[in-house]
């Protein structure tokens, strides 16, 4: 186990396996354009004329505050002992414990769950929940792994990061590739290790050991709260109004189905399997249960499949990228027919992108707002955990929708009154409040 320290203009990264390298067929970014980490320190660049007297403090906000890699070896079911490697920063704790998921993927670096972090940071600034930033990971690919060999991995993993986690330190979530049952393991091998049951460690849990009704919803849910919100600024009705949505998981799946219930019509679904396309609209529950008993949208009978590329091309009136970072790039962006782009991934869009976007007037979600369900609902369960005390999913989703609703109207007229783009003005509320939080706290020693 080592503790890293990380620098501001360089980081070391432990080498991928060849045989490891990207699967999904998801990955669009040019070799000229930004890792996730060069993407966000871009993003402060660009906040930072807007700090005022803060600015003093900004470097606060290009340095984790804190990086542990790990090892993780475990006895794999052949016989083997297999080492993978596991990471979790904690960028930023003035404003409170670090929050952020954890997630299991072949191409996790330590620079992508450092950027993670740092957005986990904004986003919960942002949301004026009273968390800091931070964000895990390990680079395995576990659909390559039985379920006790997952179980392994993910308690090792555990016991590994457990001396910088904590209730009241660092609380992991789900995140890409991790579920309940991963975040059930979790808390057990933390609460084993700690001589109590500590309900409070994780969120995301399965209901009967202390989660939130609504959380596995609700990432998606705050997708189409937003998506509703900035509709009305621009005076499109969701109704007919036709969506693209990239990435199928917990996210996309959740939005496209409240997406239909509201009359929209599902035009283009793309996830790691395909790209499916119907202009007259795709059947939400149908395509969740093709997907439930195939692996993937790809095959669906109500759909044409078309080339991954051409996804881009698909006219609608809404996209939503909800499948990983930096899939909006300057050769994509030029080719999107949507009005309206909600980020439901995070960090999806390259800052180059987002300079063609404006100039085209696409108006763009940013994901520090657009995507903040899950860590709202997450919040609530971490206080309901510690009170005991649980809320039905009634009033869960009435507070989660105030909530982002909230959010996005603070931020709106903040772009409006400063005349910036909403992801600016998101970066403005968030890193103001982060920074106001560390100048009042002072430094020690």
């Amino acid at each position: 186990m080592r503790v890293s320290s990380v620098s501001l203009h360089g980081i070391s990264n432990a080498h991928p396996s060849p045989s490891t390298a990207n699967p999904s067929g998801l990955s669009y970014l040019p070799s000229h354009e930004s890792s996730a980490w060069d993407m966000y320190l871009q993003q402060i660049d660009r906040v930072a004329p807007f700090l005022g007297d803060l600015s003093l403090w900004v470097e606060t906000l290009r340095r984790p505050k804190r990086a542990l890699v790990v090892d993780v070896p475990i006895h794999m079911d052949d016989g083997r002992i297999a080492h993978f490697e596991g990471f979790r920063v904690q960028h930023n704790t003035s404003r409170g414990p670090g929050k952020g998921g954890v997630r299991f993927h072949q191409d996790v670096t330590l620079s992508e769950v450092m950027a993670l972090s740092a957005w986990m940071s904004v986003k919960n600034a942002a949301l004026n929940l009273p968390f800091g930033g931070a964000k895990g990971g390990v680079r395995v690919d576990p659909r390559l792994l039985s379920d006790g060999e997952l179980e392994r991995v993910t308690r090792r993993y555990t016991s590994e990061i457990g001396i910088i986690i904590g209730p009241h330190n660092d609380i992991p979530a789900p995140d890409v590739n991790t579920n309940a049952r991963v975040m059930a393991w979790m808390m057990d091998t933390y609460s084993v290790n700690q001589g109590s049951t500590s309900t409070g460690v994780v969120t995301g849990k399965p209901i009967a050991i202390g989660g939130s009704l609504g959380r596995r919803e609700a990432t998606g849910r705050g997708v189409f709260v937003v998506a509703t919100e900035a509709a009305k600024k621009l005076g499109l009705a969701i109704a007919n109004a036709r969506i693209a949505i990239q990435g199928f998981g917990n996210v996309g799946s959740v939005a496209a189905e409240l997406f239909a219930q509201a009359d929209a019509h599902i035009v283009a679904v793309q996830d790691h399997k395909g790209t499916v396309y119907n202009p007259a609209g795709i059947n939400a529950k149908a395509l969740i249960a093709h997907v439930e008993r195939h692996g993937g949208v790809f095959g669906f009978k109500d759909a044409q499949s078309i080339d991954k590329d051409a996804f881009w091309d698909v006219p609608c009136d809404i996209l939503v990228p909800a499948a990983l970072e930096t899939q909006i790039t300057s050769l994509n962006a030029q080719r999107i027919q949507a009005r309206l782009i909600v980020e439901g991934a995070n960090g999806p869009t390259t800052p180059q992108a987002d300079d063609i976007l404006a100039e085209r007037n696409i108006l763009v979600v940013p994901d520090v707002i657009a995507n903040a369900g899950g860590v709202t609902v997450s919040y609530f369960e971490w206080v309901q955990d510690f009170s005991s005390f649980f809320w039905n999913e009634e009033e869960i989703n009435a507070r989660l929708t105030q909530t982002m609703q909230a959010a996005f109207a603070s931020i709106w007229q903040v772009a409006k009154d400063k005349q910036v783009s909403l992801r600016t003005a998101a970066f403005i509320v968030g890193c103001t409040r982060i920074l106001q939080a560390r100048a009042l706290r002072g430094l020690y020693p």
